[in-house]
């Protein structure tokens, strides 16, 4: 037998947790996961949004959101561009490891939508400008991520 998640949304209840740091790109994430999402389905009085100062405190909120069992997903968001911070690598791997660890301690998905880019015009390009947009992406994965757990 074949399991898979659906692009279908039976109204999950989604929390988004987003850095404001790179603010012009991270609006532009949130925008497209919340387009996407209500593309599929989603009511938006369902999605709720934490904005974080930077990158490194999506973990901890995560966390905390994952923590209140109020929700079937948690997607994060955010921009780390290397041109403008001197730490990148660290921030990059504490980020990704904080959120692969709640990921598999958790009973929800959680999905990691976070941009590393070396220049704002890549970051600018996969926020929605020509590469298409790394929110939609992740809203997209969300969905079909909260399907398949329902399933099992």
């Amino acid at each position: 037998m074949e399991f898979e998640g659906k692009l279908i949304a039976a109204d999950p209840r989604i929390a988004i947790v987003a850095s404001k740091f790179n603010e012009t790109v991270t609006r532009k994430l949130v925008a497209g996961a919340e387009r996407t999402l209500a593309q599929f389905g989603v009511n938006r009085d369902n999605v709720d949004v934490y904005w974080v100062p930077g990158a490194f405190e999506i973990g901890f909120t995560a966390k905390r959101v994952l923590a209140s069992s109020k929700y079937d997903g948690i997607m994060t968001l955010g921009a780390v561009i290397k041109g403008e911070t001197d730490h990148y690598d660290l921030i990059i791997n504490n980020v990704t490891n904080a959120v692969m660890q709640l990921n598999l301690q958790g009973t929800i998905p959680l999905t990691f939508g976070l941009l590393t880019t070396d220049n704002i015009e890549q970051a600018l390009q996969r926020s929605g400008l020509k590469v298409g947009n790394e929110g939609s992406s992740t809203a997209q994965t969300l969905i079909e991520m909260i399907s398949l757990n329902q399933t099992i």
